[in-house]
């Protein structure tokens, strides 16, 4: 039961937890914060945010989300679902949430829609390939 439950739901909710302050109150915004910063060949600075790490984690949530998709159809129409109602769930929570009016939650919306598209998109072909045509002989 748990396999069918969606990866991007994963990103959500700790954006929500992050968000309202359940891991403490942070002063700004806690998606701008540097977590490291590492000094290049070239003299200049790269600067990671705990807001590009978060999207850097629904990316990898949204390749197995795809990996996922593979399964038998049958399998996958409840995952595909649920996928719909998590994007849904953003796209919501985007529009009347003051809080979750960011590039970071916008760029998690969009991937959680990916993975909506690409797992009907993918169950579809997959469907299509395995269907035979009796030509009566």
């Amino acid at each position: 039961m748990f396999i069918n439950i969606p990866l991007t739901l994963a990103p959500l909710i700790v954006y929500n937890l992050v968000a309202f302050g359940l891991f403490g109150a942070f002063a700004g915004d806690p998606w701008v914060s540097p977590v490291m910063t590492v000094p290049m060949i070239s003299d200049a600075r790269f600067t990671l945010l705990s807001g590009d790490i978060f999207i850097v984690a629904g990316l990898v949530f949204l390749f197995f989300e795809i990996l996922k998709a593979t399964r038998r159809a049958s399998l996958a129409i409840v995952d595909h679902l649920i996928s719909t109602f998590v994007f849904v769930a953003y796209l919501i929570e985007f529009l009347l949430v003051a809080r979750a009016a960011t590039s970071v939650f916008f760029i998690l919306m969009v991937i959680s829609f990916i993975d909506m598209i690409a797992g009907y998109t993918v169950t579809i072909r997959t469907v299509a390939r395995d269907i035979t045509y009796d030509r009566g002989e």
